[in-house]
């Protein structure tokens, strides 16, 4: 009888976890590990207004994207006349603001396709943390999830004419940035829970970067932190102790700039550098491995129609490049062998999504593009939001939170 007690309590137990941990699969710029990739099966492929869970408008405008603890979701917006930026909770199931919290800032240059509200927010179980960005000042705030301040952290003045737009991340009990601009230009790991610093990694930059890091984590072997830079290449830092672990130069000679963000691909790190009127380069680099003696090496690299703005996706062994204007490149992902290279249309600055085995993205009108995630081309279906978007949706909880420029919609889940 205590046996079968016991396999009871376990199971509770662990239907008791499952929703929980389930539900903490988007809590940075593009998910997991900055990867794109969901595991859910409950996003439609083609809907109706009708088909909505709930839509809302937000104050203001913005092209950050949101993430989620829980039914929790974190997003920011501004309004640049009335010199106003929120960072909003919202609870997922019902679109019900929970708590928002306002900011005063005084407007500044930035790119016309930029805005006030370009950074996406990342969120741990206690604390959710916003980085508002501009030339006279930055601030990483942190707050707790019933929105009251924890710590804030001066960043410094941003230089960069097109304006702020980079977002941390959490890796276990800190919060790490990359802040590399056109003035001092750093990477920095703060103490979650104190905002105090835990290492800081000085450097010397002449474009501003945009690409949210990601973590490289292998058996055996430290977590590094990567990071991409025009000048720099792709760099790791020992994730506990902010020393640099490996660098290597593969971007161009030109005057380029990161902005679309590396991802891990097994045992590859993929990156990608370029600039509107210059060359563009997606390059995938097998680590070092110090330990055993290894160097960092160059695998493959793509540069026909790479994706300057939009981030790259790896799922099933395949590398998908979503470039800005529209042309789609399916490759190896671990020797790069083109499958194929399809126009779809449209302008792009969001960053596609893979849900189901299939690819979801927005052109800047506010079409979402759904396409199949296989190594033969395959239009699904197209989706008419309403509202221009540059933002890239989330997914949690088996549902999709796609971000217009002024409104935000949940579709999707268990019916």
């Amino acid at each position: 009888m205590k046996s079968c007690v016991a396999i009871a309590s376990v199971i509770v137990s662990i239907w008791t976890l499952l929703p929980t941990a389930a539900a903490q699969e988007w809590t940075r710029f593009r998910g997991p590990n900055g990867s794109g990739v969901s595991d859910a099966t409950t996003i439609p492929v083609q809907w109706t207004d009708a088909d909505y869970n709930w839509q809302i408008e937000l104050p203001g405008e913005g092209i950050s994207s949101p993430v989620l603890w829980g039914e929790k979701l974190f997003v920011t917006s501004a309004d640049a006349a009335a010199g106003k930026r929120w960072l909003l909770c919202i609870n997922a199931m019902d679109g019900k603001t929970l708590w928002s919290r306002e900011y005063t800032f005084p407007a500044h240059k930035k790119h016309t396709n930029n805005s006030y509200a370009t950074s996406t927010p990342a969120v741990d179980a206690e604390r959710v943390y916003a980085l508002w960005q501009s030339k006279e000042a930055s601030e990483l705030v942190a707050l707790g999830h019933a929105g009251r301040d924890v710590w804030r952290f001066d960043v410094g003045p941003f230089q960069g004419g097109h304006g702020g737009g980079i977002s941390p991340i959490v890796h276990e009990d800190m919060v790490i940035l990359q802040n590399d601009q056109e003035g001092p230009s750093y990477l920095v790991a703060l103490d979650a829970a104190s905002g105090e610093v835990r290492w800081r990694l000085d450097r010397t930059t002449d474009r501003a970067s945009y690409a949210t890091p990601c973590v490289y984590e292998r058996p055996g072997r430290p977590a590094e932190i990567i990071f991409t830079e025009w000048k720099q290449g792709i760099t790791a830092v020992d994730a506990k102790t902010g020393k640099l672990s490996w660098q290597i130069e593969v971007f161009g000679d030109e005057t380029e700039r990161a902005i679309s963000s590396p991802i891990v691909a097994g045992d590859l790190v993929i990156g990608t550098c370029g600039f509107v009127t210059a060359k563009k380069h997606t390059v995938a680099v097998r680590p070092a491995d110090t330990a055993a003696g290894v160097e960092v090496k160059e695998v493959f690299r793509f540069e026909r129609q790479v994706a300057y703005l939009p981030s790259s996706l790896v799922y099933n062994g395949l590398l998908f490049c979503w470039s800005e204007q529209g042309i789609v490149t399916c490759l190896s992902a671990t020797t790069g062998e083109q499958f194929w290279q399809q126009r779809v249309g449209g302008n792009y600055s969001s960053s596609p999504v893979c849900a189901g085995g299939k690819l979801y993205n927005i052109d800047e009108d506010g079409t979402l593009v759904v396409l199949a995630a296989a190594d033969k081309y395959e239009e699904l279906a197209r989706n008419e939001l309403g509202e221009g978007s540059r933002s890239t949706p989330a997914i949690a909880g088996g549902r999709m939170f796609v971000r217009t420029f002024s409104k935000l919609m949940s579709l999707g889940g268990a019916k």
